[in-house]
């Protein structure tokens, strides 16, 4: 599994935490696993993020013929179609989505409406979301009270030694 930060996020209206800091907390978030890599591909390239801009840049290095799958969640998987070029992303990979416990990926209708190929990853039901966990961390809150130890707390360990996300220091 090819894990990669965003660089520029097009799509978003916060301001992200610098790209070396994404980069080092993926890592530690994936060191366990050695069939896990971090390419830092849009954090180096210039401009604003577009997947498809990746997938065809992956493709042309590692060979088109080859079954591309891409990994998200199901709240992209429902917005999908705001994506830029999301037909022609469509139409080079499976799209993996990772479902929180039971739950089934919902298209929107005009993705129901667009053959495509799309598989389902289960996961465990998480009690915390990630826009959750970045406003109590944003409080003040410990990082290490707020995430699964397993794999998280390396990650945890990170964003508290570099403080990141704390809230706004007053002069």
């Amino acid at each position: 599994v090819r894990w990669i930060p965003v660089g520029q996020a097009w799509q978003k209206q916060r301001t992200l935490v610098a790209g070396e800091h994404r980069i080092a907390m993926v890592q530690a978030a994936t060191a366990h696993e050695p069939r896990f890599t971090v390419d830092p591909i849009e954090v180096r390239r210039p401009g604003p993020s577009y997947t498809l801009d990746t997938v065809q840049a992956l493709q042309q290095a590692q060979g088109v013929d080859a079954q591309w799958f891409l990994i998200m969640g199901q709240d992209q998987y429902a917005n999908l179609t705001t994506w830029r070029d999301w037909p022609h992303l469509l139409a080079r990979v499976t799209v993996a989505v990772a479902c929180r416990g039971h739950d089934q990926p919902q298209p929107s209708a005009e993705l129901a409406g667009h053959p495509h190929r799309v598989v389902t990853l289960p996961l465990p039901a998480q009690h915390v979301s990630s826009t959750e966990i970045r406003t109590r961390l944003g409080r003040g809150d410990d990082p290490l009270s707020l995430v699964p130890a397993l794999v998280s707390l390396p990650v945890a360990r990170y964003i508290a030694n570099h403080q990141l996300y704390a809230p706004a220091r007053t002069p």
